[in-house]
């Protein structure tokens, strides 16, 4: 008998020892690595350079819709796809519109916005940095202010056609579009 109790008193407190660890992320921590092909969304603003075109050469932002408005081809869908995605849809349309062989390329003129908000000393929307950490983004909003939680920031984030919460350090990178809020402390 005193051996039994022995035992789901042990077994007892090994499973209350496994409860007491971190808490865990809001929702799977399923986060595009750097690595990663950047995917373009509404508010990236787009360098289209169609060599030997003048006049279809020109920067342009991609609207709510997800999608640029060029001449002679109209609406381009641009959301989820990569550069070279676009650059290869583009070169199709105008291949079947006007041009014989068009050769197209797309780069990355600005990144869509961060927004900051919470316990900084300045919220709103920031414009995006190549290598952007939690850290510096809070810096760019004024610093935290003094009841602000400094361990963990929640970041709102879409990837992949999912929208995911999670908490991410000081030191964890920021994506273009990501959504950090920086909450209270509780002491």
């Amino acid at each position: 008998m005193r051996l039994r109790f022995i035992a789901l008193l042990t077994l007892a407190v090994a499973a209350l020892a496994g409860c007491a660890g971190t808490p865990a992320p809001l929702a799977p921590v399923v986060q595009p690595t750097l690595v990663s092909a950047y995917t373009l969304d509404s508010g990236d603003v787009l360098r289209v350079i169609v060599f030997g075109q003048a006049d279809l050469t020109n920067t342009y932002e991609i609207d709510q819709a997800g999608a640029i408005s060029m001449p002679l081809i109209g609406g381009v869908p641009a959301r989820g796809k990569t550069t070279a995605h676009l650059a290869s849809e583009i070169t199709a349309r105008l291949r079947q519109s006007v041009l014989r062989d068009p050769n197209v390329a797309v780069e990355i003129a600005q990144y869509r916005p961060v927004f900051i908000m919470g316990e900084v000393a300045a919220g709103g929307q920031y414009a995006y940095v190549a290598g952007l950490t939690v850290q510096e983004a809070v810096a760019m909003a004024g610093g935290f202010t003094p009841r602000a939680n400094r361990r963990a920031v929640e970041v709102t984030r879409s990837a992949e056609g999912h929208i995911f919460e999670l908490r991410l350090n000081l030191t964890d990178p920021v994506f273009p579009g990501d959504t950090l809020t920086v909450r209270q402390r509780l002491f």
